[in-house]
């Protein structure tokens, strides 16, 4: 599980919820209709703008922001010097043999162990990580349209209590109440957009770029053991791909 996103969230409600209960009554923040105009609306906004089937990944997405740790780019240079070393003493066949949770890491073996050749190993595994970008992009735009359409929302309920309020002034001392109720929805609306929807959002956006570095290092990996094979030169190209505060020696990955 990623704490620092559980962290994150739940103190970020904590605040908010001590403010709102050192600062009055609790009962003043609960309002019905207004959460059925914020939370309804954003959902009938985001099914009118996107596929359901869209949805309902980016909803599975949000799930595994808080449900896994993301993997240290060191420990997949780390494969991959594995994988050179196994190319090197049962030759490149042997990668047909690789077990492994990554689809793309074991279609790369599968590519390599298969004799492709150099051009046809670029163009399938870049055509894989450009469409992998594409259906990450969809699934962060859901959440960036929500965190759009919430403070939306919340003002429209906003302005539906202003008319309900203003349209029955006999009684002044329901004024205040009356305004209370209206802007509740404003606030439903800014909270699901700052606490919920844009962190989130932010959140898959990093995910995704480390996903990208770990494919990246998967793709120049199965280059460099298609070229030349030589784990050096391997550890030497991947590398790169990590700040050099944040490397690990060869000798320790391959440990």
């Amino acid at each position: 599980m990623d704490l620092t996103s559980l962290i994150g969230i739940a103190s970020g409600l904590l605040l908010i919820v001590s403010a709102i209960v050192l600062g009055g009554e609790v009962h003043n923040f609960y309002s019905v209709p207004g959460m059925m105009i914020v939370f309804g609306g954003t959902m009938a906004a985001t099914l009118l703008t996107f596929q359901l089937r869209d949805v309902l990944a980016a909803f599975k997405g949000a799930f595994f922001v808080f449900a896994r740790q993301k993997q240290d780019p060191n420990d997949m240079i780390s494969t991959m010097l594995k994988l050179c070393s196994i190319s090197r003493r049962k030759g490149l066949v042997g990668l047909s043999d690789v077990k492994t949770q990554s689809p793309f890491l074991k279609r790369a073996c599968n590519l390599i162990a298969d004799a492709s050749d150099e051009e046809m190993i670029r163009s399938t595994l870049r055509t894989e990580i450009d469409s992998m970008k594409m259906r990450h992009f969809i699934v962060q735009d859901v959440f960036r349209r929500m965190a759009m359409y919430a403070p939306a929302f919340g003002l429209l309920g906003t302005l539906i209590g202003l008319i309900q309020m203003l349209s029955d002034l006999q009684d002044p001392s329901t004024i205040g109440q009356g305004m209370s109720v209206a802007l509740l929805t404003t606030f439903y609306g800014s909270m699901l957009s700052t606490m919920v929807f844009l962190p989130i959002s932010g959140k898959l956006r990093s995910r995704t770029l480390v996903e990208v570095i770990n494919l990246e290092i998967i793709f120049e990996g199965a280059i460099s053991i298609l070229q030349d094979n030589n784990s050096l030169s391997v550890y030497e190209k991947l590398s790169s791909f990590i700040p050099a505060a944040m490397r690990k020696p060869m000798k320790g990955l391959k440990g």
